[in-house]
């Protein structure tokens, strides 16, 4: 068999990829609804239906079950504004202020959400024809069409983004861990104010990177609702999102150890900020961190059992190493204060600082989190759907 060129290889990967699928997906669903509104509807150029389809087409079937909803129904209501308006008045300039109005009013009326702009689009088009009648039932027809073919397009193997959802949280752990280590590597020694000062403000650009994070996360979390592709996607979309939680709190966390590590480097301007024993114990703690941080983004986002094993082993190995240094650093610290008490604060609040994150990324305390949040979404959609229980309490009660 000959060997496949690397050129072609990448290729197919790349047509793999959701953002690839998603753009391939859009162009031929728009193309395709163009082509069935030329053969249904007398129209001439029927744009509205690809139209129409690129916007229901969105990057997970449950977003297009929504955005179909409320954009045939933002249409719908601009048709029938138009309608009315037409039979009453011609089209001047005030009328077609009051239909735009009038249309903008009912649009936030009927609860279409960011389509209320297409409800006076419609209205506008349909009012500036002569034959509004035939032309209001075609752009209801071309609206229907780009929004079913969207709609089975999306249901045709629909994009999970679970795997970009945890690249990015992956990268954010990574990120973390990197700080952390680079501290290390500086913290052995006199840390001027200016370098510790530049540690504190990258530890803040992390607020960036959450918020990218958690816009992946929201779209994630989309993807895996009525997704047949997807098991478990409750289990899925806790397990992230907790995971994302914890993650952001150890940011903030961090970012709150380099500003108490900026105050030691101006209070000691002129000498290291701790002794060598007790810098070399901290410089081990911050390294033992990163590893910590970094094993908490893999198993959090590991699907695999043996994986996930994998990473929780390598998880409490981390953790144990860090509560080592950490009591070894307190020892250190101890001994310090004695001599020179004049910076206990700043001692103190480095353990303090340590010790919160150690206790977030501890594995009982994650299983328990996951738990705790499992009961409460399940309890709130039985509370929310108390029919669809009592169905399945029946069942449960007729097999036992």
């Amino acid at each position: 068999m000959p060997e496949v060129p690397a050129p072609v290889v990448a290729l197919v990967r790349r047509t793999t990829e959701p953002v690839v699928a998603q753009t391939i997906r859009s162009t031929t669903a728009a193309v395709l609804s163009y082509v069935i509104a030329t053969l249904l509807l007398p129209q001439p150029a029927p744009l509205t239906a690809p139209l129409t389809a690129l916007l229901v087409v969105q990057v997970t079937l449950y977003a297009t079950l929504k955005t179909g909803i409320r954009r045939v129904n933002a249409v719908l209501a601009g048709v029938l504004i138009a309608t009315g308006f037409s039979a009453l008045v011609g089209l001047t300039w005030w009328t077609l202020g009051l239909t735009i109005l009038t249309a903008l009013v009912i649009g936030r009326l009927v609860r279409v959400g960011e389509f209320v702009p297409e409800v006076a689009i419609s209205a506008m088009l349909v009012l500036g024809v002569a034959q509004v009648t035939a032309t209001a039932l075609d752009r209801v027809f071309e609206t229907l069409i780009g929004a079913v073919v969207g709609l089975v397009f999306n249901s045709l193997a629909p994009p999970v983004w679970v795997q970009s959802a945890g690249d990015a949280i992956t990268g954010m752990a990574r990120g973390m861990g990197r700080l952390y280590r680079d501290m290390a590597e500086e913290v052995t020694g006199h840390v001027p104010v200016a370098e510790a000062a530049k540690r504190l403000h990258a530890a803040r650009r992390l607020d960036d990177d959450i918020s990218g994070v958690d816009a992946e996360l929201r779209q994630a979390e989309d993807s895996t609702r009525l997704n047949p592709r997807v098991k478990e996607g409750l289990l899925s979309r806790v397990a992230l999102r907790t995971g994302l939680d914890t993650l952001e709190i150890c940011a903030v966390v961090q970012r709150v150890q380099f500003r108490s590590l900026t105050d030691l480097a101006k209070a000691r301007p002129d000498e290291p900020m701790l002794p060598d024993d007790a810098a070399q114990a901290y410089a081990q703690l911050l390294r033992h961190t990163a590893e910590a941080v970094e094993s908490f983004a893999t198993l959090i986002t590991t699907s695999a059992a043996s994986g996930a094993d994998a990473a929780e082993d390598s998880l409490e190995a981390a953790l144990t190493a860090s509560r080592a240094d950490r009591d070894r650093l307190a020892n250190r610290l101890l001994d310090l204060v004695r001599e020179q008490p004049r910076q206990w604060q700043l001692h103190g609040a480095l353990l303090a600082e340590a010790d919160r994150v150690l206790d977030e990324l501890d594995v009982e305390k994650r299983s328990a989190r996951l738990i705790e949040e499992l009961d409460r979404l399940t309890a709130r959609t039985h509370e929310q759907r108390p029919r669809l229980r009592a169905v399945l309490d029946r069942l449960q009660a007729r097999r036992s």
